[in-house]
């Protein structure tokens, strides 16, 4: 078994690939393993328990790949399975490791743009968890947030075809629109692909919180407060990138990212 030394970045399919982009960035120096659960997406319609059952396997997978700390990229499983997994998993079985989920990050950046009537689009599982607005309120008591599932955009971005991505865009907006929000939040990995239709069907003023444009920042500022785990981490810009199937967007959207010369190694949960 490898050291834990590398940064893991798990995600129900190609969304978390986005944010491994911004990591990689941003935070350069590190070494880095991408997990993409593609043969089991999307997960924002499976029950709390499946979600938990999922993302615990595609923990300990990467701790065996010599992970010392994990970002759960997939909003529904930050939003349904991350607490018990800190809380449960990782004191029993694995107490030197880590398990980060973006949900905090999402709240904490919400709440610097200095908004007052937020529109959260997620998937359904997250939307009923409530958890983004529990975290933003947590934050900022004074911030209505107005939740909309949007559970056609991560089929619609697996698949590729985006054609009718604006029409199904703008219905799950109108509501929100209605309800005269000032900023939206994107509360799933799958949507910062969609960012600048967003914004465009928005509209000027409105204020787009992604999570790709400082999920870099958001983990560079916790290393820093936790320099035992920074020092730890290897830094030899090493990237691995496992997927549980391969898919041709996937492999299109790998090789657009990062590359034609990008290695995807299939892997079982």
């Amino acid at each position: 078994m490898v050291g834990n030394k590398r940064i893991g970045v798990f995600d129900s399919g190609l969304g978390g690939l986005f944010l491994m982009r911004s990591l990689v960035r941003g935070l350069p120096l590190y070494d880095y393993i991408y997990l993409g659960d593609t043969k089991r997406v999307p997960y924002g319609g499976r029950s709390a328990d499946v979600v938990y059952e999922f993302t615990r396997d595609a923990i300990e997978f990467l701790f065996q790949r010599g992970c010392g700390l994990a970002l759960v990229a997939c909003n529904t499983a930050s939003a349904t399975a991350l607490r018990r997994i800190q809380q449960d998993l990782l004191p029993k079985m694995y107490p030197t490791r880590r398990v980060l989920g973006v949900l905090v990050p999402l709240a904490e950046a919400v709440c610097e743009k200095n908004l007052k009537r937020v529109g959260v689009l997620a998937t359904q599982a997250t939307v009923e968890s409530q958890a983004i607005t529990r975290e933003i309120q947590k934050r900022a008591r004074d911030i209505a947030v107005y939740e909309q599932a949007a559970p056609l955009l991560v089929p619609i971005v697996e698949s590729g075809e985006l054609q009718w991505v604006d029409t199904v865009l703008t219905a799950y907006l109108k509501p929100l629109l209605r309800r005269r929000v000032d900023g939206i939040a994107l509360g799933c990995t799958h949507y910062p692909v969609l960012k600048r239709r967003i914004r465009r069907i928005a509209g000027k003023g409105i204020v787009v919180v992604s999570q790709d444009d400082f999920i870099a920042d958001k983990l560079g500022q916790y290393l820093k407060r936790h320099p035992e785990l920074e020092t730890a981490l290897g830094k030899k810009r090493t990237r691995e990138f496992l997927i549980t199937d391969k898919t041709p967007e996937f492999e299109k959207r790998a090789k657009q990212w990062f590359g034609k010369d990008i290695q995807l190694e299939i892997v079982e949960l």
